[in-house]
Formats: C-alpha cells, sequence, structure tokens
C-alpha cells in the first residue's frame, strides 16, 4: 500500500497564503526547490483542488527552455505525474494525465492508495483536510517559511487532532526548514 503525503508549504504561524491570497513569500532558493523535484519524482499521482489545480498548472504549459534547470527538472517531474483534480466548478481539465472527480471519496482514494506501486501527494488545504479528517494521510511534510503572515489560508485543519513522530528534519539555504511527520 502506497502511502498519501501532505506536502506543503506553511509561513511559520501556520498559512499557506496570507490573507490577500498571497504567497510569493514561499518561493524556495534552488536546494529547496531542488527537494521538491525528488519529491514530485516520488509519487506516482497528485491529488489536488481547484484553486492548486489552478496554481500548478502552469508546469504543464511553460516552454521548458525558458525555465532554469531546476525548474525544468520540476516541470518534467510534474508532466510525468497523473492528476486528478477535485472541483464542483470545473468542467474540464484540458491538461494532459490531468482528470477531473466533482466529489472527494474516501473509499475510492483508499482503493487508489491500495493498488498504487508509489506513494500518493495530495495538495491543497481544502483538499487535505478531507483526507486528513477521514484518516487517509500517512504523511505531512511541511516546509516552514520564516514568514509571519498573521492570517490567510491554513496549513492545517482546525478542530482536528492527528498524533505524529517525526521523520526527519532538513534545513534549506533560504532559512526554511522542512519538518516529516508520519501518524504514530
Amino acid at each position: 500500500m502506497a502511502n498519501l503525503i501532505y506536502f506543503i508549504n506553511s509561513s511559520l504561524d501556520g498559512y499557506i497564503a496570507d490573507e490577500n491570497g498571497t504567497f510569493d513569500w514561499t518561493e524556495p532558493s534552488e536546494d529547496a526547490h531542488a527537494f521538491f523535484n525528488d519529491f514530485q519524482r516520488s509519487v506516482d499521482t497528485s491529488l489536488i483542488g481547484r484553486r492548486m489545480y489552478e496554481t500548478m498548472r502552469v508546469w504543464d504549459t511553460f516552454l521548458l527552455d525558458d525555465l532554469s534547470e531546476v525548474e525544468r527538472e520540476f516541470a518534467e517531474a510534474w508532466r510525468d505525474t497523473d492528476k486528478v483534480v477535485y472541483s464542483t466548478t470545473l468542467d474540464t481539465v484540458p491538461e494532459p494525465r490531468t482528470r477531473l472527480e466533482q466529489t472527494f471519496d474516501p473509499e475510492v482514494v483508499q482503493v487508489m492508495k491500495d493498488q498504487a506501486d508509489r506513494d500518493l501527494s495530495i495538495g491543497g488545504p481544502g483538499l487535505a483536510a478531507e483526507a486528513i479528517r477521514a484518516g487517509l494521510v500517512d504523511r505531512y511534510v511541511l516546509r516552514l517559511v520564516p514568514t509571519i503572515v498573521g492570517g490567510g489560508t491554513r496549513a492545517l485543519p482546525d478542530a482536528t487532532r492527528v498524533d505524529l513522530a517525526l521523520n526527519t528534519t532538513r534545513r534549506f539555504d533560504d532559512g526554511s526548514v522542512l519538518v516529516d511527520y508520519s501518524l504514530r
């Protein structure tokens, strides 16, 4: 059985975007970006909500020759990953290797985990909250950015308790710190 991994950038006070929806403060250093590339190559399928899809879809459209080496590697890894977009407002997702689901069904996701040869990732705090509450998330990988934004979109859901054990930490050149936890 594969793991379902919630991997997200977060401010030190626990937000993925500030009150204006801005997340430019999350831009990674080259070594952090290289870590993201390795992570993306390790997953078979990424489950994402509509807003995360709208943010990430640019990686399917960039001209590879216009990107730095580390960005190009991420774009290639993203394009090689199957994606499931959960949205009630979208009618279509035209990118290759991408399919649309109207509803999040925990039983279907459990079957995906059971049948997968490699890990799955989940992105977007709303969708991740559903998976966390359903007990589907096996690992929590957060890159904590040394910024306090004071409010906005929370990285983790309120009113949910999950006991975790630390797998590893890593410090990046930009001062951010990666924390990787599994279920206890």
